[in-house]
């Protein structure tokens, strides 16, 4: 198959990749230690551990999941928290021990949690206590046998982790009760641990490293089967992407998306460990002000993030008088990146806001645009080394260049499918392979791609994928609502909000009552900003809910 955007490709950059060159996410660990082992991995609340360090962490917690936990070859394991040193360190001590991880969002509520881990079988999480309660309840309707729980500063040095954990229990009431009686310290973890042999675990390509869960057109969240190879190929790509900006050992990465999130996982993660890079994770980067002021203080070099992140930075106090002068790349994903965020941020720090497109289920990345770009252009890049991209029509047959069709991906960083769903597998490939995003795109003569439309009723909030069809299911459980459709508006914040529109059941209902009920059944980013009620939803003749129509009320 012809591909016109090689022609476009940045100087010196290849057009495929050796997916050979590892074979697994650890041996890409493996490498970096031993080449970068006293250089800075991981940075957290003024805590650095060298890459030695990091791997003696990452040792204890593998040999404790095997020994102590008895857990296999195979086994899942949830980890929930929020960017600490403890999630890294977490993350690659379940790759170690040759298991898979099943990265779970902290914020999701008692429902959403229930379902990821029952979907998963996961037999043990690894949970920081301020989400503890949420484990608590939905505990017994899992496959959960073994429960880590860690303090927010259990990986800082004393007195600093004591006087930060009594903060955020007792000052700012941040952990809510929780009785999980054999819960193990994650401190446990890391010093009985310690005292045990890690026995290697072989893993081929063919391994499951993460089921990354991504939202479902049925309202059900899926679970990605991401294999090494796919996550070895992805971080290999991206790497060779953008090795011309990356001087091997000295960059610093700074990661304010959190790493159970796909997009922050490989670019952040994995391609930056690859380089020997410093991470800076940021655990809360909605505190902006305390952001800007830790920004201020290190020389950064690289930075990713969502276009609602970059937008409220820039309109952050104290932004504008941050020393920008190392800072080399800044990639943007999630969302698309709106031309006004990326001009500001282009005129304050002088280094172009590049745009980038993927999926979950590509682990993640698709296309990128060159970093070399002067200026921002709008579109998702250019298809990255070993990936092809193609435009269907609804009847599947290849559109002509320079018209609108829906994107198709194939490339070695393609999922192997959902886990234990292969009917929803089987809808979202072609019969000869290629992966169906559900955007409607078109390619110019240079092989740039556009989005143009989402064929998907899928709402983007800051980033994150949000289904109508799981809300609408939410919804309509409330006794007092008949009907639902929900469908996502403009925001100039988040880039799109929820909306829904609700037929009573029980006129006595109020929107304020609904909301409540919402916001304890739904992930935050999930729950709708705005409530309409109406007489009838509008529908076609079979009964569908036409949201377009909604869309115009």
């Amino acid at each position: 198959m012809d591909r016109p955007w090689l022609n476009s490709y940045p100087k010196g950059v290849s057009t495929d990749i050796d997916i050979n060159k590892y074979s697994s996410v650890v041996e890409i660990f493996e490498k970096s230690v031993k080449e970068f082992g006293d250089k800075p991995s991981f940075s957290n609340f003024g805590k650095t551990l060298s890459y030695n360090e990091f791997a003696q962490a990452t040792t204890s917690v593998a040999a404790y999941l095997q020994n102590t936990l008895g857990l296999k070859k195979g086994d899942r394991v949830a980890i929930m928290m929020p960017n600490l040193l403890q999630n890294p360190v977490s993350i690659f001590g379940v790759l170690r021990a040759g298991l898979t991880v099943v990265n779970t969002n902290p914020l999701y509520t008692a429902r959403e949690l229930r379902h990821q881990l029952k979907d998963s079988g996961a037999k043990a999480i690894i949970v920081v206590e301020n989400f503890a309660n949420i484990v608590e309840d939905v505990i017994a309707d899992t496959d959960i046998e073994h429960v880590i729980v860690t303090k927010m500063g259990d990986m800082l040095d004393f007195p600093k982790s004591m006087v930060i954990n009594l903060v955020v229990k007792y000052l700012k009431k941040m952990v809510p009760d929780f009785s999980l009686p054999n819960a193990i310290p994650f401190k446990t973890v890391l010093s009985e641990g310690a005292q045990q042999t890690l026995t290697p675990v072989s893993l081929s390509h063919d391994d499951i490293a993460f089921l990354q869960y991504t939202g479902g057109t049925t309202g059900v969240a899926k679970g990605a089967m991401l294999t090494h190879k796919n996550m070895v190929a992805n971080m290999l790509q991206a790497s060779e992407w953008i090795k011309n900006d990356v001087i091997q050992g000295q960059e610093i990465v700074i990661t304010a998306l959190p790493l159970y999130h796909i997009f922050s996982l490989t670019a952040n993660c994995l391609v930056f460990m690859e380089a020997g890079a410093k991470n800076i994770l940021i655990t809360n980067p909605r505190d902006f002000e305390g952001f800007v002021k830790e920004l201020s203080s290190i020389p950064f070099t690289a930075m990713t993030g969502v276009n609602t992140l970059f937008n409220a930075l820039i309109n952050t106090e104290g932004f504008k008088d941050i020393d920008f002068s190392n800072l080399k790349i800044t990639l943007g994903g999630g969302m698309s990146v709106q031309p006004a965020v990326a001009a500001q941020w282009k005129q304050i720090t002088g280094c172009t806001l590049v745009e980038a497109f993927g999926l979950t289920e590509t682990a993640p990345a698709a296309c990128i645009n060159p970093l070399d770009l002067k200026e921002f252009n709008g579109s998702i890049g250019l298809p990255i080394p070993s990936t092809y991209c193609k435009l269907i029509d609804d009847e599947g047959k290849d559109v002509t260049n320079g018209e609108p069709g829906e994107l198709c991906i194939k490339g070695p960083q393609v999922m192997q499918g959902y886990w234990n769903l292969p009917e929803e597998t089987t809808n979202v490939f072609t019969d000869d392979g290629w992966l169906k995003t559900g955007d409607v795109a078109k390619m110019d003569g240079n092989g740039f791609f556009y989005i143009v439309d989402r064929i998907k009723d899928m709402i983007l909030v800051s980033g994150f994928n949000v289904y109508p069809n799981e809300i609408e299911n939410v919804i309509v459980e409330h006794e007092g609502v008949l009907e639902c459709g929900v469908i996502g508006v403009p925001d100039e914040k988040r880039g799109e909000a929820v909306k829904a529109f609700v037929v009573k059941k029980d006129d006595a209902l109020t929107e304020e009552a609904l909301l409540a009920y919402c916001k304890e059944n739904l992930t935050g980013y999930k729950t709708p900003d705005k409530i309409v009620f109406i007489q009838e939803l509008p529908k076609t003749n079979v009964g569908k809910v036409l949201r377009r129509e909604l869309r115009s009320l």
